[in-house]
């Protein structure tokens, strides 16, 4: 009798930890796990599946890969992103190395303000700025057209180069950021004892500054090489198509979903999505970057003589005009009216900008609203699951932050493919119409692609929140429930607001994802319709534009969201003081 009550006790523990009486957070894990089964894991499942499939048969076959493999384009597609993905980190870490030793190494005037540009490309998606780009270093370009009296011609942007050349400056902010993050924690002291063992100059960078460094310079290096090798929008715009992501693009669209190929593409990027931030890993495992001190002190600061600072500024200015070329360009695009075979535009004007509000409100609009309902969903999800990991003991809630933030190494042209795969055979009620040709689909695409944006600033949000301020709510007679929506919530507020303007600026101008899903003109965003006007040269001025109003999005919003997160770490070190 007794061992029987034993098990009964141990089941009914085992039960209460999994299904403590089916409470709001229990629900919530379940509705989220679904969500995040049916429009992430499911549709990549799938796109892996059917890579492995025989079109004629169904039986699982490695003959997919065999074909791929055997074709000159895909293999040559396959050479042209690992290269241009390896050359852009080369190139990225040329242009993000100096600025990052300088600005952190020495006393140098303006050193915040030169962090502050080398971050402002990102906040122009490299596809917009890219056919600028090709107005200013193409063949034709200004660069060439005022070298062309020398007769000298250099080819910036013929084919690979140009790719490298735009996502090398649109992406060395990852490597710039975590870079100087690095150099800011290195511990001073051991900088000190190589020099006095005799290391110095170049010496002492390479053998002991640099490795100390290197935990975030691989963190950037690996965001760089993923971010490139999955880009569709700037090959597509500057019409380099032997490239593994158009490739995928062009197979599914021109032929068909039924086309194996574009699966096996699919997968391939998965794969070397994950393999590169392994490898990353692996670089870094077994070493020690330990610092001595809390947050290191960081590189001993020396004043430069004017010779060198001099040197210096010129380094730095030119390395601030080539990022900054891209916003040059396209201001210059916008309110030109021809710029053709010309180092500047014929003349300007502001009817590219009445053109744009008279010809793409409805590109607009449907910005507003899928990246509006996008970013809502985001911070509900991020807010629930946020609560669910940090705050509760159920069995497996580890996952579902796992789960959300897996939405980081799927590329936007997978996830597209793999819900007209998923959902072109699912008939909406009422509608009509297949969910994977319905717009719908493409808020439920931005909102799994910008979920861990929001999901990271509810789980900061939420860490920041004392235990103790539910423990007292609820000692008072609240209920959980309540205690969640007039306590919690109330105070993680910065956090979601940051979230949703977070998610909402970085949805606005997604293009992988929304490419594969616009089926008709009346449903495409906002990053469409730049993509269409860029194609011709009459439309390019109208699609700068729509890119200016596109970076203005993210730049607000980048900006509103570091406003938010200002105040709320203003206000609490207020609190703690008081």
């Amino acid at each position: 009798m007794s061992s029987s009550v034993t098990i009964k006790r141990g089941w009914s523990g085992f039960a209460d930890r999994l299904f403590p009486r089916l409470s709001g957070p229990v629900i919530a894990a379940i509705c989220i796990t679904i969500f995040l089964f049916g429009f992430l894991i499911l549709p990549v499942a799938k796109v892996i599946y059917v890579a492995f499939l025989d079109p004629g048969t169904g039986a699982f076959t490695l003959q997919n890969f065999g074909d791929f493999f055997s074709s000159s384009l895909f293999r040559e597609s396959f050479f042209n992103s690992f290269y241009a993905s390896a050359m852009s980190v080369v190139l990225a870490t040329i242009i993000a190395l100096p600025l990052a030793y300088i600005t952190t190494r020495f006393e140098f005037s303006g050193s915040t303000v030169i962090q502050s540009l080398g971050f402002i490309p990102l906040i122009m998606p490299p596809f917009v700025g890219a056919v600028a780009m090709q107005l200013l270093f193409g063949r034709n370009g200004t660069i060439n057209l005022l070298l062309a009296d020398y007769g000298i011609n250099i080819p910036f942007m013929e084919g690979l180069n140009g790719v490298i050349l735009v996502q090398s400056v649109h992406y060395f902010p990852f490597i710039l950021i975590n870079l100087s993050t690095s150099l800011r924690n290195i511990d001073r002291s051991m900088e000190e004892s190589a020099q006095n063992l005799g290391a110095h100059g170049f010496r002492l960078f390479r053998r002991v500054v640099f490795p100390l460094a290197s935990p975030g310079y691989l963190a950037g290096a690996a965001l760089v090489f993923i971010k490139v090798f999955d880009d569709l929008g700037t090959p597509l715009l500057l019409n380099v198509n032997n490239m593994l992501a158009p490739q995928a693009y062009l197979r599914i669209t021109s032929i068909g979903i039924s086309d194996p190929m574009g699966y096996v593409i699919s997968f391939i990027l998965v794969a070397f999505s994950v393999f590169s931030l392994w490898v990353s890993f692996l670089f870094m495992r077994g070493k020690d970057y330990t610092t001595t001190q809390k947050g290191g002190g960081g590189l001993a600061r020396r004043s430069l003589s004017p010779s060198e600072n001099l040197l210096a500024y010129a380094i730095v200015g030119l390395i601030l005009l080539l990022v900054l070329s891209p916003h040059i360009a396209l201001l210059l695009l916008a309110f030109g009216t021809i710029w053709s075979f010309a180092p500047l535009p014929d003349g300007y004007t502001i009817q590219n900008f009445v053109d744009m509000f008279s010809q793409s409100g409805g590109y607009i609009m449907n910005t507003l609203i899928y990246a509006g309902a996008a970013a809502f969903l985001d911070i509900i999800l991020g807010t629930a699951i946020a609560y669910i990991v940090l705050r509760t003991k159920l069995v497996g809630r580890q996952w579902l932050d796992y789960m959300a933030t897996a939405a980081l190494a799927i590329p936007g042209v997978v996830l597209g493919i793999g819900y007209l795969r998923t959902f072109n055979d699912f008939d909406v009620p009422l509608i009509g119409k297949p969910l994977a040709s319905w717009w719908v689909i493409i808020v439920i695409a931005l909102t799994i692609r910008r979920l861990p944006y929001a999901l990271r600033a509810c789980m900061a949000a939420l860490q920041q929140i004392s235990l103790s301020l539910e423990e007292a709510a609820e000692s008072l007679g609240a209920t959980k429930g309540s205690t969640i929506r007039r306590v919690v919530v109330p105070l993680m507020s910065g956090g979601i607001l940051a979230g949703f303007v977070t998610s909402f600026a970085t949805a606005a101008v997604e293009l992988s994802a929304t490419l594969m899903l616009v089926s008709s003109a009346n449903d495409a965003p906002l990053s469409y319709g730049i993509y269409v006007f860029m194609q011709t040269p009459s439309g390019r001025g109208t699609g700068a534009a729509l890119g200016i109003l596109a970076v203005v999005i993210v730049a607000l919003g980048t900006l509103t969201a570091q406003f938010i997160i200002d105040k709320e770490r203003k206000n609490r070190s207020g609190s703690e003081a008081a």
